[in-house]
C-alpha cells in the first residue's frame, strides 16, 4: 500500500498505510481528522490513482441536506416533458405520473453516484461543516451502503465505495460516526518527511530550494500564527519560488512570497517581523526548532 500510493506521489507512514489497507480489507471509511492543509483530502486522490477507481467528491458545508448529497429530481425536464404530453393528448395521469419519476429525470449528486459506480472513491470532505441532522443521515447510508428513493425503491451498491471522511475539527463529530470509521490523526509532519514531500510534489524546484522552504515552514509553524502553514501551504511556496526562476531562498524572496504561505494579515505580519536570514541558517535537529 505505501509503495502503490507512494507511485501516485502520496508518501504515508506505516499506521496510515495500514489504515488504508484495512479500509480496502474490511470496507471500512477511513476519518481523517487535523489541520487544513495536511493532506487529508489528497489521500482520497492519491488512493483514486492508486486504485485505478474513479474519485467522488462530496463537499460539506453548514446547511447541506440530502437532495443535495443524494439526489434530486430535474424539475425543469419534468415540467417540460409534462407540457409535450398535454400538447399530445396524453391525459392518463398513472402512465404520466409513472414516467416524470423515473429514472431518467432523477440526477444522482455524489452519494448516489458512488453507490451506483462499480469500485469507486468517495471523498466526503470536511463533514464537521455539516450539522449533526446531515451527520446522522450519512452515518445511515454508511451503514448499509443502501438508499431508498420512495419513487423508485431501494438501490443498493453492488461494490461499496471505498470512502474517506476528512475534518479539520471545527466542531466535534459524534462519536456514533467515527466509531464505524478506521481512525487517523494527520498531524505535521517532521523535517525529513515534509522535504522528501516537498521534492516528490515539486520536482522543478532545486534540492536547496526545497530544503530551505521546509525549513521556513517548519520554523513558522512553530510560531504563534493564526493559521499555521500545512504542508500544501509549503508545495506552493516552494511552487511560486521555483516559479520566480530561484533555486536557492533569501530573506528577501521568502518576504515577497510570503503570501503563498500565509493567509491571515497578523501572520504576515509577524512573519515580516522575524529574522528570516536567522531562520535559514538555523540547523534542524529532527525537524524540530
Amino acid at each position: 500500500m505505501r509503495a502503490r500510493l507512494g507511485q501516485s506521489g502520496y508518501l504515508v507512514d506505516d499506521g496510515l498505510a495500514v489504515a488504508c489497507f484495512l479500509a480496502l480489507r474490511l470496507r471500512r471509511p477511513i476519518f481523517c481528522e487535523g489541520d487544513a492543509g495536511v493532506g487529508k483530502t489528497a489521500l482520497a486522490s492519491a488512493l483514486a490513482t492508486a486504485l485505478d477507481a474513479p474519485l467522488i467528491r462530496l463537499q460539506c458545508y453548514e446547511g447541506i441536506d440530502a437532495s443535495q448529497a443524494l439526489y434530486d429530481w430535474d424539475f425543469p425536464r419534468q415540467l417540460l416533458h409534462l407540457r409535450a404530453a398535454e400538447a399530445a393528448g396524453i391525459t392518463d395521469a398513472d402512465r404520466l405520473e409513472g414516467e416524470l419519476y423515473g429514472r431518467r429525470f432523477l440526477i444522482a449528486r455524489p452519494l448516489l453516484q458512488a453507490l451506483e459506480t462499480r469500485s469507486c472513491v468517495l471523498l466526503v470532505d470536511e463533514i464537521d461543516r455539516a450539522d449533526d441532522e446531515f451527520e446522522a443521515f450519512l452515518l445511515e447510508l454508511l451503514s448499509e451502503y443502501t438508499v431508498t428513493i420512495p419513487e423508485l425503491g431501494t438501490l443498493r451498491a453492488e461494490s461499496p465505495p471505498v470512502v474517506v471522511l476528512t475534518s479539520n475539527r471545527t466542531r466535534e463529530v459524534h462519536d456514533a460516526l467515527k466509531r464505524r470509521c478506521l481512525y487517523h490523526w494527520f498531524d505535521h509532519p517532521g523535517f525529513a518527511r515534509e522535504l522528501a514531500i516537498v521534492r516528490r510534489r515539486v520536482p522543478g524546484a532545486s534540492a536547496r530550494l526545497a530544503e530551505q522552504v521546509t525549513v521556513l515552514a517548519q520554523a513558522l509553524r512553530a510560531q504563534e500564527l493564526v493559521k499555521p502553514p500545512g504542508v500544501a501551504e509549503t508545495i506552493d511556496w516552494a511552487q511560486a519560488m521555483a516559479a520566480l526562476g530561484a533555486t536557492e531562498v533569501d530573506a528577501e524572496l521568502a518576504v515577497v512570497t510570503l503570501g503563498s504561505v500565509l493567509k491571515y494579515r497578523e501572520d504576515l505580519e509577524r512573519a515580516r517581523g522575524l529574522d528570516l536570514t536567522a531562520l535559514l541558517a538555523g540547523p534542524v535537529d529532527g525537524g524540530v526548532w
